[in-house]
């Protein structure tokens, strides 16, 4: 979820007489230009019971504003929400619903008016609107922790699932390491990247609260700094979605420059994990380097 806006327009040409009346504020169906605005803002409101494949989302915010010229009017929307989806269908159908209460208010007068030119101009919020670049050499590393996947009598998905998703953000080069549930090993492994000047190491396993759960020990004793806000935001996502996410311990630090995040051992925890944490994760080496926001 996350801030999203859409912009849309249509455009409704007419003759240069039907828009001094539109602009007169006086036709024969009343204030057409403040009609259709309330129309608009409804069609956006409604989009979901219009557009098959559309669902109800919690706008914040529906904008109708006009620029009227000589022969045609331009009926800009904007639509606002903080959602998982885009929104820019509500913008599109706010923008067509007002240009047609345009026609219908003035069509009495003339019917020779044409409804064009709808098109998106802008829309931001979404994992597109958040592209970070690596930095130069970018190293990875993937770190399973698992007694039963060290003794190969459990495969790893979890690796797997990490190791997928790093590529669709163009990170395909990465180490990948299955260590048991032995905190000195996991350590020395942490310590191990950072002097070989690794970016980034993820682990997936050992965060819960079983007895060989001790992933995140091994991690407290390497960071030099706590970054608490990447696994707020994992464990916050995964709790809308099981209640036990918040059954998982995992840190997320710096040591030196090197980043740490712990993930959960199941396949699911991780993925939905990953998907909370990045691409914003990728921000933080911008910070890093003193690049800041």
């Amino acid at each position: 979820m996350t801030l999203r806006r859409a912009k849309a327009q249509a455009v409704l040409r007419a003759t240069p007489q039907l828009i001094d009346i539109l602009k007169s504020r006086k036709g024969p169906k009343g204030d057409a230009l403040e009609v259709a605005k309330t129309a608009g803002i409804l069609g956006a409101k409604r989009t979901w019971e219009i557009i098959p494949y559309c669902h109800p989302l919690p706008l914040d915010q529906v904008t109708i504003d006009y620029e009227i010229h000589e022969d045609r009017v331009v009926i800009i929307a904007q639509a606002t929400a903080v959602w998982k989806t885009g929104i820019e269908m509500e913008a599109l159908v706010a923008a067509q619903i007002a240009a047609t209460t345009l026609f219908d208010m003035l069509k009495p007068v003339d019917n020779n008016m044409e409804i064009g030119e709808i098109k998106i101009l802008e829309k931001t919020g979404g994992k597109s609107s958040f592209k970070e670049e690596l930095p130069r050499d970018f190293k990875v590393a993937v770190i399973v922790t698992s007694d039963g996947t060290f003794q190969g009598i459990r495969r790893d998905k979890s690796g797997q699932i990490i190791r997928e998703k790093l590529a669709g953000f163009g990170i395909v080069d990465c180490e990948y390491l299955v260590l048991p549930d032995e905190k000195e090993k996991i350590r020395q492994a942490l310590l191990g990247f950072y002097e070989k000047r690794f970016h980034l190491v993820i682990t997936t396993g050992g965060t819960g609260l079983g007895p060989r759960d001790v992933t995140v020990e091994a991690t407290q004793e390497v960071i030099d700094r706590v970054v608490p806000g990447i696994m707020e935001a994992a464990r916050s996502f995964g709790q809308q979605r099981t209640p036990y996410s918040m059954l998982s311990r995992g840190l997320a630090g710096l040591k030196g420059q090197m980043l740490i995040v712990n993930l959960p051992g199941s396949s699911r925890g991780a993925q939905e994990s990953l998907e909370a944490i990045f691409p914003g994760l990728l921000h933080s080496y911008k910070m890093m380097a003193g690049g800041g926001h």
